[in-house]
């Protein structure tokens, strides 16, 4: 396991207040050695905190043209019909996986293809699993099209903490299944619309991991 390359200027960051803060500490409470440990247990927790949460994990995708790869690590809080109203405009069985800040958030294709549609809309931070944030939230949209003709749209989406969404892709390019194409920083979702004749692997309240989860066979 390693860290992720989204990490770097945040734990930099993270190391440069917290020794600040320790520092300080030191220099305000000199002598008082229940403050000094008491700040330095706790600076301790915090950047381990944030450590986690940019690790990246190991994972090695079996690819299969008929499986759609959960992209998160996380908790399915929707299974349902909808309609999409961005891109296919029409009825499609969504997937929802709610990621929190103790999961890992780096994001996986699901399948592999051709980027067909990538969009970035900037919005609000409701909390993740709020129905809305869905559609009002600050979130990216990238569609990949199957070599069957099959196309898969997943939605990355900011939660109440998320402030900032990365995706690495564009439309035209070709992409593999289980390979990253982008990360959430700080409690999140993503969302999955797939044809209606997909068959759903998973459900309610299961836990996934992200590049090794089946979500769902295509038909």
């Amino acid at each position: 396991m390693t860290i992720h390359k989204e990490g770097y200027k945040i734990l930099l960051v993270t190391v440069v207040v917290l020794l600040g803060i320790n520092l300080l500490t030191n220099y305000l409470f000199s002598g008082n050695d229940t403050a000094f440990w008491l700040v330095l247990s706790i600076s301790l927790v915090l950047f381990l905190l944030v450590l986690q949460f940019f690790r990246k994990p190991r994972r090695t995708t079996t690819l299969n043209d008929k499986h759609v790869i959960c992209p998160a690590d996380g908790t399915v809080v929707v299974i349902e019909e909808t309609v999409e109203t961005e891109y296919f405009k029409g009825p499609r069985r969504q997937v929802s996986v709610f990621m929190s800040p103790l999961n890992v958030h780096i994001n996986f294709h699901p399948i592999s293809g051709i980027v067909r549609y990538v969009r970035y809309y900037p919005g609000k931070y409701l909390v993740a699993w709020h129905p809305k944030s869905s559609t009002e939230n600050e979130r990216t949209s990238v569609v990949v099209q199957a070599k069957n003709g099959v196309e898969v749209l997943f939605r990355q989406i900011a939660g109440a903490m998320a402030r900032r969404i990365v995706w690495y892709v564009k439309e035209g390019e070709e992409v593999n299944q289980g390979s990253e194409f982008g990360f959430i920083k700080f409690g999140s979702r993503v969302d999955i619309y797939l044809p209606l004749d997909a068959e759903i692997n998973v459900k309610i309240g299961e836990k996934t991991k992200g590049g090794l989860t089946v979500l769902a066979t295509l038909s």
